[in-house]
């Protein structure tokens, strides 16, 4: 440190620039000041005579402000350190979420799910559920179309989220549901029920893999084998059963359209002892499983 002060002293002294004539000063430790020959220091614009060393307190005011900036970049470094720190450790964690749904959606790609976490929730308050698995040419091929055609007409158009339904949903103030048949299968699987930001976020971000994933058939399959349709009955075969008491592949095109018209509330409405609004829905229904097969839309899972 005296090293540093000492050369800018020498510069000054010795500098063409301030014409400068004299005796390199000479750093004494013990002192605490630099010593030279008394001499005469002649400058272009002013003269000054400097007859005696410098001072120790200069030196330690060119000290104290080293200390200072060594002291703020000790603190810049320390700080850069810990958001780098927090940067690498979000990075790992969001690195094996990602890989985790990865998996999960792959896995159930592949296998079907056992169970879900509504489910289990159920079964462990009613006391267990109905649910049997069955696979889509074990299903009535009106039951996916009248599916689509309640839930989630544009299934075949979008890529898992329908952008101009839930526009739609938006500028009526939320009062009407926009979730596609994607979004409902990653919710029933993947996730839990109940209105939550965070559930809707997971749920936004893993719709997308799954539709990327899966086939839209395979989709649709997974959706009629999970969806509740009366308290504890889940999936299509066990509702075929409980209401109808024929298996899913002999449903008619009215008990198709029933069941999928108490989706949205299957606690409170029936497929076998219809309300009036049930009644007035299955026709609708029924109109427009006619039209998707017509226009092309129920091309993605049927042929």
């Amino acid at each position: 440190m005296h090293g540093v002060s000492e050369r800018i002293w020498r510069d000054l002294l010795s500098s063409d620039d301030a014409g400068v004539v004299g005796t390199p000063l000479v750093w004494d430790k013990r002192a605490g000041v630099f010593r030279g020959w008394s001499i005469s220091h002649s400058f272009r614009r002013d003269e000054i005579l400097l007859y005696r060393p410098v001072s120790r307190l200069f030196y330690m005011s060119v000290m104290a402000k080293k200390s200072s900036a060594k002291t703020s970049k000790k603190s810049k470094k320390r700080s850069f350190g810990i958001k780098r720190w927090l940067l690498r450790w979000t990075l790992r964690v969001v690195s094996v979420v990602f890989l985790l749904a990865l998996a999960l959606t792959a896995l159930w790609g592949l296998l079907n799910p056992p169970t879900t976490f509504y489910m289990l929730q159920e079964s462990r308050r009613l006391g267990g559920v109905e649910r049997e698995w069955v696979d889509m040419d074990q299903i009535a091929p009106i039951m996916p179309r009248a599916a689509v055609a309640a839930e989630d007409a544009n299934f075949c158009l979008h890529w898992g989220l329908d952008v101009t339904a839930i526009r739609d949903a938006i500028d009526a103030g939320g009062s009407r549901g926009a979730s596609t048949i994607s979004q409902q299968v990653v919710k029933n699987v993947y996730l839990w029920h109940g209105r939550s930001w965070i559930r809707k976020v997971m749920e936004a971000g893993m719709t997308p893999l799954v539709e990327v994933l899966w086939s839209k058939r395979r989709i649709l399959e997974v959706y009629l084998n999970v969806a509740e349709f009366d308290e504890g009955v889940f999936g299509v075969e066990a509702a075929a059963q409980h209401y109808f008491g024929v298996d899913a592949a002999s449903l008619s095109n009215t008990q198709a359209a029933r069941l999928a018209a108490i989706l949205p509330d299957p606690k409170g409405r029936s497929a076998s002892k219809p309300s009036s609004f049930v009644r007035k829905r299955t026709g609708q229904i029924l109109d427009g499983a006619a039209t998707i097969r017509t226009d092309g839309r129920a091309g993605c899972f049927q042929s």
